[in-house]
């Protein structure tokens, strides 16, 4: 039987999940959230949270005491204590949840000691988007005012509603009101950041933030749900994920400069996973660029059998003219020749959230211009080193490119095992919503790993020297485990029908990557066998909630995405077999 280590990398308990029943209600209770709440058998509310943040957007972990249940024939009362400190300052917050046979409410009570310093601290409510992505909705604002709407169907750049007191949509044959009170709430498509719903947060990213909840200053805010019968008939959603004579992509691995003087020393790194291409990393801002590509001229001197791509964050004046020019003469004269180039300002490894102000940077199609000059012979490409709400929220031009590309993270926002697998649901909507502005131009997804190599949101990724489950990480034990493998199989099948042309699943070396002291991971295993797919036909990708299923040209895997057997598969086990279909 394998072990914690041997499934996530860490020896962490997995936080215990309580599940609770009364009349047509189910939901479970983990850290305090209610997760996955079910009326009459059917999900209507994906989570309901009281979440607060820091300053780097990092997820501030309660200490969850004094928790009670008690049930009698008319009610569920839940309640229990949380207590969030940062920065030696202490937000308490006491929470009661109170079920009936007609609503569901979760009310926050609290106070602070201290001035607290945070970028939000209240509910959220997370929608999911089975079944509901395109359907109707029924918005109340705080003018008493509603707005009959739909949630996005396409991934919203920004937020799709403003100022909600209730959102009201039909799941099966009943109507679920969701009411907001305490605060001012909007919501944002997290599809777009690779998490399975929609989400209604509160106070307005407009406003300023960090803030401080001053000392003894007092929190309340409630949710409530309730629910009526209709006659609206439920919107099912087919596990099948739809294919239009898509290939399976060509993989490429992470390299920075330092990676490539270690892989110019020992070239066999390269034969276990065997990708096609090797993606370099080059920060300008770091300075001495010249000895960087020396750095990856080496790699490519000692590994003339793989594509070499360049991932150049450039530092992008107001005319990056000379930069570019400096950039490219350099390049040419280390000897080392990229088979593409992606150029990224350095301003946009950095998000600009709604309401705040753009950094300085010179308009994209400048940019490429300068590019097409000082690399004219180099397919070049645009897009983000970040993820997809940054290459949504800033497009490049499309027709100056030869391609676009960005990134993937399943821990932005949860870090939980049962969160970073449902993100491969949001996948698809990501791939779709991105082919309506960019059509059919050649795609790129990655870096596509579990955890954070640079964070949009704040001034760092977070530390992880627990080996913990942690939002943000720039280190996820899981990646190194069976995990890991089984996480890599699921992308690759949430991938195969969109097209994509390259992706780039881990780095070759260190946290997030294959190898380490010459010993191998999972992940690599299964890197390995999905390498040999490359440029065959896709056949089928399919999801269900716990399992995913891809067939590409004589090839079948299958993969169990939890951590309980399912069918003949054990925790996180894939397996490949020969194609009988």
């Amino acid at each position: 039987m394998s072990t914690a280590l041997d499934l996530f990398g860490t020896d962490e308990p997995v936080t215990p999940a309580q599940v609770l029943n009364f009349g047509p209600v189910k939901f479970s209770v983990e850290s305090g959230a209610l997760r996955h709440i079910h009326v009459h058998g059917l999900e209507a509310i994906r989570n309901i949270a009281f979440v607060v943040r820091d300053r780097d957007w990092g997820t501030i972990a309660p200490i969850i005491s004094k928790e009670t249940v008690d049930q009698n024939d008319t009610e569920l009362r839940l309640s229990y204590h949380a207590q969030y400190q940062n920065q030696g300052a202490i937000l308490d917050v006491d929470i009661v949840v109170l079920t009936t046979a007609e609503h569901l409410t979760m009310s926050a009570t609290g106070v602070t000691t201290g001035a607290f310093e945070t970028n939000r601290a209240g509910f959220t409510v997370l929608h999911p988007i089975d079944g509901v992505a395109g359907q109707p909705v029924r918005v109340g604002h705080s003018d008493g005012s509603f707005e009959k709407a739909r949630f996005p169907d396409l991934i919203e750049p920004w937020q799709p509603f403003m100022d909600i007191t209730s959102l009201a949509h039909h799941v099966g044959a009943h109507r679920f009101t969701c009411q907001l009170d305490g605060d001012l709430f909007e919501m944002e498509d997290q599809r777009q950041w690779g998490d399975a719903s929609y989400k209604t947060y509160n106070r307005p990213l407009a406003l300023p933030w960090p803030y401080k909840i001053e000392d003894k200053e007092l929190l309340e805010q409630s949710v409530t749900l309730t629910w009526e019968e209709t006659a609206q008939p439920q919107h099912a959603q087919a596990d099948q994920i739809s294919q239009t004579n898509a290939t399976f992509p060509e993989m490429a691995l992470v390299i920075t400069p330092e990676d490539a003087l270690r892989l110019a020393q020992s070239p066999s790194d390269l034969d276990y996973v065997a990708p096609q291409r090797l993606l370099c990393h080059l920060d300008c801002a770091l300075g001495d660029t010249a000895a960087q590509f020396d750095a990856l001229a080496r790699a490519q001197q000692a590994c003339p059998d793989v594509m070499f791509d360049l991932e150049l964050i450039c530092v992008c004046a107001a005319d990056p003219a000379p930069e570019l020019h400096t950039l490219a003469a350099q390049m040419a004269e280390s000897g080392f020749a990229p088979a593409s180039v992606l150029i990224c300002p350095s301003v946009d490894r950095g998000s600009t959230p709604p309401g705040s102000e753009w950094p300085p940077c010179p308009p994209l199609d400048l940019i490429h211009i300068c590019a097409a000059m000082s690399f004219p012979n180099v397919l070049r490409g645009g897009g983000m080193v970040s993820f997809f709400p940054e290459l949504n929220r800033k497009r490049p031009p499309v027709a100056q490119l030869g391609f676009v590309s960005h990134g993937l993270c399943p821990i932005v926002h949860a870090a939980d095992d049962i969160s970073v697998m449902e993100t491969l649901k949001a996948v698809p909507h990501i791939t779709r919503s991105a082919r309506a502005f960019i059509g059919d131009i050649p795609y790129r997804i990655g870096p596509a790993s579990i955890a954070m190599r640079q964070n949009p949101y704040g001034d760092r990724t977070i530390p992880n020297p627990t080996q913990s489950r942690v939002a943000m990480a720039d280190d996820d034990p899981r990646h190194r485990a069976h995990f890991g493998a089984a996480y890599a199989v699921g992308l690759a099948t949430a991938l195969a029908p969109a097209g994509i042309a390259v992706w780039t699943p881990a780095a070759l070396y260190g946290p997030r990557g294959v190898i380490s002291q010459g010993a191998s991971w999972p992940i690599a295993d299964a890197l390995r066998a999905l390498s040999t797919l490359a440029g065959q036909p896709v056949q089928t990708a399919t999801q269900t909630g716990k399992t995913a299923r891809l067939s590409v040209g004589e090839t079948t895997f299958e993969v169990n995405l939890t951590a309980s057997p399912v069918d003949d598969l054990n925790a996180y086990e894939w397996r490949q077999t020969a194609n009988t279909e």
